[in-house]
């Protein structure tokens, strides 16, 4: 589990995440229970986009970064212990011996064999250690411990400073995905799920291809962590790892699969376009069929996945066919308005008529998907040449018509959508 410090000097579990309003609407039809982690995907996919892997869990601090927010860091020895005695009101105290400096205050000046006091009793013996953090505000404050293992005392001894590359970083901590140690795993897969995706594919190199197969398919890997392993294993596997990755991508028998846009990610690096036709297939397409042939969230999932390849595929698959992928779900209205928004975004102006068709028609008639229209045009016009005598693209001109007849029909649509699309 990972962790960090608060106010009160005490260790306890992370667990902020931020929600996406733009979805609630999307998932109103859907059970509660995949209502909410759809959200929780969305949020934890897109917001942090650019900042951290787009299919980790919430980024959370690492004990690199604890370390580095703290005046000082070391790695003790219990010593001995001091049991609270409540009649007499008193906490009881812990001493342990400084066996490392990671980080150390010029004054106090700290030195490895020093004896240190921490407040409150914490049991221990002989060749127990523990990772302690201080902060300095006048005199020196030592939070409460945090026990590690022989195994997590060199994890922690030998990690790179967050001053190193981040690639040197990574390269280190692959070699800890998975560790036995829980705190060893937890963080070094924070780590990863704090980093930018073009760092995770600088190190593709060094991953464990044998064992990331195995942890993708495995029921006993975390699910917060499959999306991760599916998007390495699709950056340094093989044939055989795309074919293993195409049945699992395939399946439609469950609700709710936590971790299956990373994995269908991964299977788009490795496959291409052939892999995008098997989502054609498989996800987009079903969707459209009264009653739907596939959950709601494999639906959500693989439209992720085409997304991320226009954000990060560098070309593996060319930008007309993923704008075409995407115009698939222009006929799912649980869809229709994020997919008009990504193909503004794409600067795909071959809608415009379909669009036309579709405004304030059932199954459309809704405001956010009006909305979205009225962006999309603001977009597209926004391509009108500046310079004089250049020609005027048509599907500029067929915009400003549209925009035009919604400002007469439908002026409030408009005014809001001129505000969220400025």
């Amino acid at each position: 589990m990972n962790h960090f410090y608060n106010r009160s000097n005490r260790l306890h579990p992370s667990g902020a995440v931020s929600h996406d309003p733009l979805l609630a609407r999307k998932v109103r039809k859907v059970p509660l229970g995949v209502a909410v982690v759809v959200l929780l995907t969305v949020a934890l996919t897109f917001i942090t986009k650019g900042l951290a892997c787009p299919f980790c869990s919430a980024p959370q601090l690492t004990l690199a970064e604890q370390i580095a927010q703290t005046d000082a860091a070391i790695i003790g020895e219990w010593v001995s212990g001091v049991k609270p005695d409540f009649d007499a009101g008193t906490a009881g105290s812990t001493v342990y011996r400084i066996n490392k400096l990671i980080n150390s205050p010029k004054n106090p000046k700290l030195e490895v064999g020093q004896e240190i006091t921490v407040e409150g009793y914490y049991p221990g013996g002989k060749g127990k250690f523990v990772l302690i953090l201080g902060t300095l505000d006048g005199e020196l404050s030592w939070m409460s411990p945090l026990d590690i293992s022989d195994q997590g005392f060199e994890y922690v001894k030998n990690a790179p400073s967050p001053e190193e590359a981040p690639a040197k970083r990574l390269a280190y901590y692959v070699n800890y995905l998975e560790s036995n140690d829980p705190l060893i795993a937890d963080d070094a897969y924070a780590e990863f799920a704090n980093a930018p995706y073009k760092t995770i594919a600088s190190v593709k190199k060094k991953f464990p291809r044998e064992k990331l197969r195995k942890w993708v398919f495995s029921k006993e890997t975390p699910v917060t962590r499959i999306g991760l392993y599916g998007l390495m294993l699709g950056l340094c596997g093989n044939e055989q790892d795309k074919k293993l990755m195409e049945a699992k991508v395939t399946e439609n028998d469950e609700e709710f699969r936590l971790g299956i846009d990373g994995i269908m990610a991964g299977y788009l690096i490795l496959a291409g376009d052939e892999g995008l036709d098997v989502l054609e297939k498989t996800k987009l397409k079903p969707s459209l069929q009264t009653p739907s042939k596939v959950p709601f969230s494999e639906t959500f999932a693989a439209l992720q996945s085409v997304k991320f390849m226009w954000e990060y595929g560098g070309g593996r698959i060319a930008p007309e066919r993923l704008r075409a992928a995407q115009r698939i779900l222009l006929d799912n209205p649980s869809l229709a308005d994020l997919v008009i928004i990504d193909l503004a975004r794409w600067e795909d102006w071959s809608i415009i008529d379909r669009l036309k068709k579709m405004y304030g028609q059932a199954p459309y008639d809704v405001p956010a998907i009006k909305r979205s229209i009225v962006g999309y045009l603001i977009q597209c016009i926004k391509q009108k040449p500046t310079e004089q005598g250049k020609p005027v693209p048509q599907y500029v001109t067929k915009a400003e018509t549209f925009l035009a007849e919604l400002e007469k029909k439908d002026p409030k649509t408009v005014k809001v959508a001129r505000l969220l699309f400025r």
